[in-house]
């Protein structure tokens, strides 16, 4: 059995500590996306990902996953790489911005002796372990941001989070340089060589790291997926605008306004005998104002509304170009 919210969801002792999430502080919040505003344009490459037909979940993964539905994809822009720490700064220095984490004082981490998460005091996208760890690596993807963070970050550079279905629909399009796009049951490991940044060993009490890293790793370690962009399965989840709700519901939202976004990717934490959370359909989810040392994001953009602060709109690939057409199967993968 898939237990894909593990990783990301923290329990009620980790909750208690952190602060819940309201309606007041969401309307808050929405003031904030139009306060704060980057002056400088990103260091960042857009990849086009073309329109185009795609089956979005599998009968053969969690429940929420099921059932599976055709989705019709417009074209979109979207970050080849998950928002780095060096992006992150950069947007601090311009802005003065300070996240969630930073505001409350704590980030969830996880307790990998007891297997829950726990509140770190100055955990924070500096340091996403707490103040006595080392610093996050510039080219590794930013961490200990919220849904909150995430939003306003976008939306300061004329942007914006994807959809979960635009996620998948990327992702579907290839996770590793030859095109692998994860199922469920499949090896992370291939002739010798992991392809992507997951948990190896016994989760949650031994993690070997014999794919080079037990942590976060840097953004393109395992290379660069035929649509042209990197770490779309493992290192860190990433936010999308979605909220979660069951497929097939009419409703686009809570009817309080208030709920669970999704998160999409899979993370370091992700092992493939627990949970397995790099396919491309998996889906995870949390309060919006909750930062984990594993959840990071990145940004998209519809192609007729991009800011001169987004970033360089890089050529599509040649697979890129004939993806669009690629057919769907029953079991969930695109090939």
């Amino acid at each position: 059995m898939l237990a894909a919210t593990f990783p990301l969801r923290p329990g009620k002792g980790f909750q208690s500590a952190m602060r819940r999430d309201s309606a007041a502080s969401a309307g808050v919040r929405e003031d904030a996306v139009r306060r704060v505003q980057a002056t400088r344009p990103r260091h960042a490459d857009l990849v086009p990902i073309p329109a185009g037909a795609v089956q979005i979940g599998d009968n053969a993964g969690a429940p929420d996953e099921r059932p599976p539905f055709q989705f019709s994809s417009p074209a979109f822009l979207m970050d080849r790489t998950p928002v780095t720490v060096a992006q992150f700064a950069a947007f601090v220095r311009d802005t003065g911005y300070k996240t969630d984490a930073e505001r409350d004082g704590s980030g969830g981490v996880l307790d990998e002796r007891e297997g829950s998460w726990i509140a770190i005091k100055g955990a924070n996208w500096r340091h996403p372990r707490g103040p006595k760890t080392p610093a996050a690596k510039a080219d590794h993807p930013v961490t200990q941001v919220s849904w909150y963070d995430a939003n306003i970050f976008c939306s300061a550079y004329g942007l914006r989070l994807p959809t979960e279905f635009e996620w998948e629909r990327a992702a579907r399009m290839g996770q590793t340089p030859d095109g692998h796009v994860f199922r469920t049951g499949d090896s992370i490991e291939r002739h010798g060589r992991y392809l992507l940044n997951a948990w190896e060993g016994t989760f949650p009490l031994l993690n070997t790291g014999a794919d080079g890293y037990r942590a976060t790793s840097p953004v393109g370690a395992f290379g660069t997926a035929p649509s042209g962009l990197t770490d779309m399965a493992g290192n860190v989840w990433q936010w999308t605008s979605s909220w979660y709700l069951p497929y097939g519901v009419e409703t686009q939202k809570p009817a309080d306004g208030l709920g669970e976004r999704v998160a999409r990717g899979g993370s370091f934490l992700c092992s493939p005998h627990f949970c397995q959370g790099y396919r491309a359909s998996a889906r995870n989810h949390t309060t919006p104002d909750t930062a984990l040392e594993n959840v990071g994001f990145r940004c998209a953009a519809d192609p007729e509304h991009t800011s001169s602060l987004a970033g360089r709109v890089v050529e599509p690939t040649m697979q890129v170009a004939n993806a669009a057409s690629q057919p769907t199967t029953s079991g969930g993968s695109i090939r």
